[in-house]
């Protein structure tokens, strides 16, 4: 073959390849759904044989169904996972169960959980969930809202990070009866809010945004009326803003307006701030702004461990088993947790084929306006990762 014959052989191929890598490459809303996930260097995590070692707690409800299909998906793109289970849920003796769970969790330093039912009609019923935040000090609960061009929404453009302090406040679980006889008539319940805690989700929250390119961060309080608690996590987040990242853009919001800008105009937020209880509101409000709890995936990490789970922590119990609940949020959890391990290539992988299942087939479970079944969507998405999967060795 002359050196001219072969030269043009070599730019076809390379047109070829080209326009291949160009019809699958991401959009620009592809890459917006994919979440950013901020490592902890501190981390220790198991791994042996360049895998990973990784604690699961399929939890109650729809937990259960909705790992397998996660398992599905991690073995489709050929993830090095392995997983160690830890049947953890909401029976009233399962406090052994807690204590394997936790062991399991420090043991592998990261794992994927579902959600574990809170009992509020026992007052005695400790919560498995913030026991596990508690005892693991999981302090920053994270979580990524952005609309999705197929999911009915009321707005669009919206693209923002909620970051929650997850240990204490009105979390710290000291409640205790002031006066009770003949029966209960005055409770107590302790608000603690520590400068520690403060300063350290605060730091967590602008290093978020420093790293990611994300351009404000807004402080959400209640410090008009909680003046001494309130108005701690406010002095803090202040000065660590105007001392520490003056490059970011701060400013602070009372709880009450900043819900009412959610729902009116949520575009205006970028990365959010606040202490627990408030979090807790706030991230339902924005999973119902993007189309509900079916899609957003949590975050629970600290300086040593990381838990990933849904972003609203609901078991789903009437959907259980029953095939029909949306598992975008587990599979996005398990995406979350690959990047956090490093694993890049294959959160990219998954997360663009969710997103052309959502968005290109259009294959929507019923609590976002389709008919499909779990499995229908699951079976999309890993038919995407098999196509891409082999793409990229047909490249190579």
């Amino acid at each position: 073959m002359s050196s001219n014959v072969l030269g043009q052989t070599l730019r076809s191929s390379k047109n070829v390849v080209q326009k291949a890598f160009v019809a699958t490459a991401p959009s620009s809303d592809m890459l917006r759904f994919r979440s950013p996930v901020l490592q902890t260097n501190t981390t220790k995590l198991a791994r042996y044989g360049g895998r990973h070692n990784v604690a699961v707690l399929p939890g109650d409800g729809i937990g259960p169904e909705m790992i397998n299909h996660v398992e599905r998906i991690l073995t489709a793109v050929q993830a090095p996972i392995d997983f160690e289970e830890v049947n953890l849920t909401s029976k009233e003796d399962a406090s052994e169960d807690l204590a394997e769970a936790i062991t399991a969790i420090k043991r592998n330093g990261v794992a994927l959980k579902g959600n574990i039912e809170t009992k509020f009609d026992n007052p005695s019923f400790v919560s498995r969930n913030l026991e596990l935040r508690r005892q693991l000090n999981l302090y920053a609960n994270v979580l990524h809202c952005s609309t999705i061009p197929t999911v009915p929404s009321r707005h669009t453009g919206i693209d923002m990070v909620i970051i929650r302090e997850n240990t204490e406040g009105e979390y710290s679980g000291n409640e205790h009866e002031a006066v009770n006889a003949p029966h209960p008539r005055v409770v107590e319940s302790l608000k603690v809010v520590t400068r520690e805690k403060s300063e350290q989700i605060t730091r967590f929250a602008f290093q978020f945004a420093k790293k990611y390119g994300r351009k404000k961060v807004t402080a959400v309080h209640k410090a008009n009326i909680q003046k001494l608690g309130d108005g701690l996590f406010l002095r803090v987040a202040t000065d660590i803003a105007k001392n520490e990242y003056p490059e970011i853009e701060f400013n602070a919001m009372i709880v009450d307006n900043a819900s009412m800008q959610l729902v009116s105009r949520p575009q205006q937020f970028d990365v959010m701030l606040m202490p627990n209880l408030y979090g807790n509101i706030i991230s339902n409000i924005a999973c119902g702004l993007v189309g509900g709890p079916g899609l957003v995936s949590g975050m629970n990490i600290g300086d040593d461990y990381a838990v990933f789970e849904t972003g609203t922590r609901n078991t789903g119990t009437t959907l259980a088993g029953k095939d029909l609940a949306n598992p975008t949020a587990f599979i996005r959890a398990a995406v979350d947790m690959l990047r956090f391990l490093g694993l890049q290539m294959h959160a990219d992988i998954i997360s663009d084929s969710l997103f052309r299942t959502l968005v290109d087939k259009r294959i929507h479970t019923a609590d976002i306006g389709g008919s499909a079944k779990s499995s229908e969507l699951v079976q999309s998405v890993i038919e995407f990762i098999e196509k891409e999967l082999e793409d990229r060795n047909y490249r190579v």
